[in-house]
């Protein structure tokens, strides 16, 4: 991004807790806070496939996108600052529309903005949630985008054999194995000043806070670069796929203070469930209880999650080497889920890797 406010280059902040206070001086946050104007939301994005809403839970749906024969296949969207559209945000940009091609029952987990009433919802909550809509399916393919990667990690070594093949796609396993612009300013911040944010967003972590801070790119040139587009910039092709992504990054959720400060604290402070210190659901996960077949997915740009820290889940889990397949796509964080080549490329790939036996 071009001029403007400074905090505008650290803009993936949109996308993970972690990022909304990272570079903000304490009083500066209070001061972002106390001149916080209300503002009516901005409209939900539209959904780029035809879908249904086939269970709702207090904070999770569970969409269906297609029928289809064999085990069904399961997207995790992460629980972050932005909805679960940007697994089917465009024609061209939607990994449900590529996932399609399995041919099998297709279903997305979309996690819903928490109310004031939900600000004591933890990691152990949400879990609890992944297990009624996986119960719901039955045996199920998972694929874990980002935070719904580690998300369901804990699942799959909470409740061992319940998930059949996973992808993991851009998901923060082991900070320590590499180095990102969010691990970096996330382990400089101190604990205190994100608990500031929750006590500024009465007990939420505000998504309109963070978007103030870290606006999503405007300019033409990086939206058709984050897209990986293959339309030129001037073109009505384009011109759709930058507003739907526009709309997708206007429209923030907002999460739960404990949540949020769990993530914060036992991923990017401790390492928790890398080191195999993290207690889900009442026991000590250990990711050498996974035995599944696992894909790990990474972005060789990736400002949010360096491929290290993806890639490191190879040598925790209990899977089999000859059953671990590691792809490297191209571009940042977003690109990895949302661009056209990686959709055709690497995406392609995991397709075929869940449609083999």
């Amino acid at each position: 991004m071009r001029g403007g406010n400074p905090f505008a280059q650290e803009w993936a902040g949109l996308f993970l807790p972690g990022l909304a206070v990272a570079e903000a001086s304490a009083q500066f946050v209070r001061q972002l806070a106390g001149g916080f104007a209300a503002s009516t939301p901005a409209p939900a994005p539209d959904w780029a496939s035809a879908n249904e809403v086939v269970l709702k839970l207090r904070a999770a749906r569970l969409r269906r996108f297609g029928e289809g024969e064999g085990r069904p296949i399961l997207v995790c969207a992460p629980f972050a600052l932005h909805g679960a559209q940007i697994a089917d945000l465009h024609a061209g940009h939607s990994l449900m529309q590529t996932l399609r091609a399995c041919g099998a029952p297709l279903y997305l987990i979309e996690w819903i903005s928490a109310g004031p009433d939900e600000a004591g919802r933890g990691i152990d909550d949400y879990l609890c949630d992944l297990n009624v809509l996986i119960g719901e399916l039955g045996e199920v393919d998972f694929v874990g985008i980002c935070q719904g990667g580690w998300l369901g990690l804990m699942f799959a070594a909470r409740f061992p054999g319940r998930l059949q093949k996973f992808v993991l796609a851009g998901a923060p396993v082991d900070i320590e194995a590499g180095d990102s612009k969010l691990s970096r300013l996330a382990q400089s911040t101190s604990l205190e000043m994100f608990r500031d944010v929750v006590r500024l967003g009465g007990g939420l972590a505000l998504g309109a806070h963070a978007d103030r801070i870290w606006p999503q790119p405007q300019a033409p040139e990086d939206v058709h670069r984050l897209l990986q587009s293959d339309e030129p910039y001037d073109s009505e092709e384009f011109a759709a796929s930058a507003e739907a992504f526009r709309r997708w990054a206007a429209c923030t959720l907002d999460l739960p203070g404990v949540y949020y400060l769990e993530v914060v604290e036992n991923f990017y402070k401790s390492n928790a469930l890398a080191r195999g210190d993290f207690v889900a659901l009442g026991k000590q996960i250990n990711l050498s209880d996974i035995r599944s077949p696992l894909f790990l997915l990474a972005a060789d740009q990736d400002e949010i999650t360096a491929p290290a820290q993806t890639f490191a889940c190879a040598n925790l889990v209990g899977t089999p080497p000859e059953q671990i397949v590691s792809r490297m796509a191209e571009g940042g964080h977003l690109s990895l889920f949302l661009g056209t080549r990686n959709l055709r490329g690497a995406w392609a790939d995991v397709v075929k890797w869940l449609r083999a036996a």
